[in-house]
Order: C-alpha cells, then structure tokens, then sequence
C-alpha cells in the first residue's frame, strides 16, 4: 500500500475513505501505546478503554499532521495517542487522595532533605524523616507509582518535553518545539539522579520499556522498578512543577 497517495488523498482532496485506511493503518501503534500505559495503569482501567482513549488521539494526529513538515507520522502520532490517553486518565481523577495526600509528602520530604544537605536523600533518610520504616517507605512508593508516572507524563506532554527526550527536535514543526530553557532544566535534574534511577528513567522514556523489561535489564523485579522509578519521580516533580 503506498501511504504517500493515501495522505495526498486525505489532505489534498479530503478523502473520507483515504483517511479511513490511514486510521486502519496505524491503529497498531494505538495498541501498543496502551499496552505499555497499561502495565503502569492496569489496575485502575481496562486495556480496552485504553485503546478508546488512544483512538481519539489518533484521529486527531492524522486530522492535523502536516505532510509537508519533515518528520515521521508515527513520532507525531505517538505523542498525540499518549497525550489523548493521559488526558482521558486525569479526567477520570481515580487516584484516591489518600494516595495523593502520601505522594505529596514524599515528594516535600525528598525536597526538604535535598535542599539542606545538597546531595541526594536515601531511602533510611526518608523514612526516618517520614518516621516510618525502609519496608514501609517502599510499600508506599508502590502504591503512588501511577500518581507519580500520570502526574510527570502531563506535565512532559503539556510542554513538548517528549520530543525533546526522544532527541527529535531538529525535525519538528515550530509549533511543538520544546523550549530549550525548561529541557535543560529537566535534563540537569535527571542527570543529577543516583545511577539506578536514572537508568530506570531512562529505559522508561527514552527506550520505552516496561518495567518487566527494565527488571530482566537491570536484573531487579518489578516491584523494585517500581519503587525506583517513583522516587526519581519524587525528585523530578519538584523541578518540573515549576516549568
């Protein structure tokens, strides 16, 4: 099938057909975007619903991809079927608060150690912070994962940050070029991470991994990714709220 003539079909002369194919074509990438958000969110939504939502923001990139713009249609759609997804997720506002309430103290706990000392808090100075202990610290970071994961996506999406990330910007429409001021600013954040945390984050968002995948590479489990990636997330959030 030559996907050139169907794009010149839909956009040039508005071919409902054509840009039906064009749906068909690409509803794999839907399914994959959801598959991968719903081992982050599996237990809050049906798979299904997620691939709905992505549906959405398929559509949507194909009604308003540029054909004339030097980038991948599969690039700017993915950012588009994520976007669509996540919004669709925070609309829902499933999270419990008492899961956002324990976020919100982690993430003040992680702030106020890091700014008094310079360095970044282990896990003994959190929970002893937190008056809890390291098994009990842990067991929470599990359970705000999805917060944590969800909250950071919307703020990455809302300003472009994706793009930046997956080192596409020399291509992009002017429209969604990410501001260089607040990547960098994201950038110095992550690399000032512990080692693990910044490989977790990494696989995540660069390679797109799940986190059974980033356990087999890092030879740890799921949980464990888990628990990583939300205390990176702690650390992230801080800076990235002030974008």
């Amino acid at each position: 099938m030559d996907y050139e003539i169907l794009w010149q079909e839909y956009k040039k002369n508005n071919n409902i057909e054509a840009k039906n194919k064009l749906l068909e074509t690409y509803i794999q990438l839907v399914k994959v975007i959801a598959g991968r958000l719903y081992t982050t969110y599996g237990s809050n939504v049906e798979y299904d619903d997620l691939v709905g939502y992505g549906i959405f923001g398929l559509i949507d990139a194909v009604e308003k991809f540029d054909i004339n713009k030097k980038v991948k249609f599969e690039t700017y759609a993915q950012i588009r079927i994520r976007g669509a997804i996540i919004d669709q997720l925070r609309s829902l506002d499933w999270i419990p608060r008492s899961i956002r309430q324990k976020a919100k103290k982690i993430e003040e706990t992680y702030i106020k150690l890091e700014n008094t000392s310079g360095k970044n808090a282990s896990d003994m100075e959190v929970a002893q912070e937190l008056n809890i202990s390291i098994k009990e610290l842990h067991n929470t970071l599990q359970q705000i994962n999805s917060f944590h994961v969800i909250s950071l996506e919307e703020k990455l999406y809302e300003n472009n940050l994706v793009y930046t990330l997956k080192e596409e910007t020399q291509n992009l429409p002017e429209d969604i070029i990410c501001d260089q001021e607040v990547y960098k600013t994201l950038q110095c954040t992550i690399d000032r991470l512990p080692e693990r945390e910044k490989k977790v984050i990494s696989l995540y968002y660069y390679n797109e991994l799940t986190y059974k995948e980033i356990g087999k590479v890092l030879e740890i489990s799921e949980s464990r990714v888990s628990q990583l990636h939300s205390k990176a997330i702690a650390r992230l959030k801080s800076q990235v709220e002030n974008l």
